[in-house]
């Protein structure tokens, strides 16, 4: 075949790494963290409420408080805590990603500083986001 030495498609090596590329990555990543943990967790929460006092007093010591339950309960209570700030990270980071994707298939945001900008604007926004919500958790919980 002519022409086989050379490579068909741009290596990586030639590729800039920029804040649109990993926006792009952190969309797909974002995305298999909210399928592979925010749905069985949400599918978990909503199966427990729907199935009476007892499944969801059990659903609660292992990922809303474990009280005096204490041992592997506690631990996983962490777990899952840590677990939600990533989950409640990706689905913002996620959101804002989607909406950046919208703009571009509307055929604006493609002009390269533009579209960088608007990169890092959407782990900005999505840290912040994340942020306002843990402490808008936080406090609440300590109302109580």
């Amino acid at each position: 075949m002519a022409g086989a030495d050379r490579p068909l498609s741009p290596h990586l090596q030639i590729w800039k790494w920029g804040p649109h590329m990993a926006a792009s990555i952190a969309h797909r990543a974002t995305g298999t963290i909210l399928a592979l943990v925010g749905i069985p967790v949400l599918v978990w929460w909503l199966l427990a409420a729907a199935s009476g006092a007892d499944a969801y007093a059990s659903f609660s010591k292992w990922v809303i408080d474990a009280g005096d339950a204490g041992g592997f309960a506690a631990i996983t209570t962490v777990l899952f805590k840590l677990a939600a700030i990533v989950v409640a990270w990706s689905f913002f980071q996620h959101m804002l990603s989607g909406l950046r994707h919208l703009v571009m298939d509307m055929g604006a945001g493609y002009e390269l500083k533009t579209n960088r900008t608007v990169a890092v604007l959407t782990f900005v926004g999505s840290i912040l986001l994340t942020l306002l919500l843990v402490v808008y958790v936080a406090m609440r919980g300590l109302g109580n």
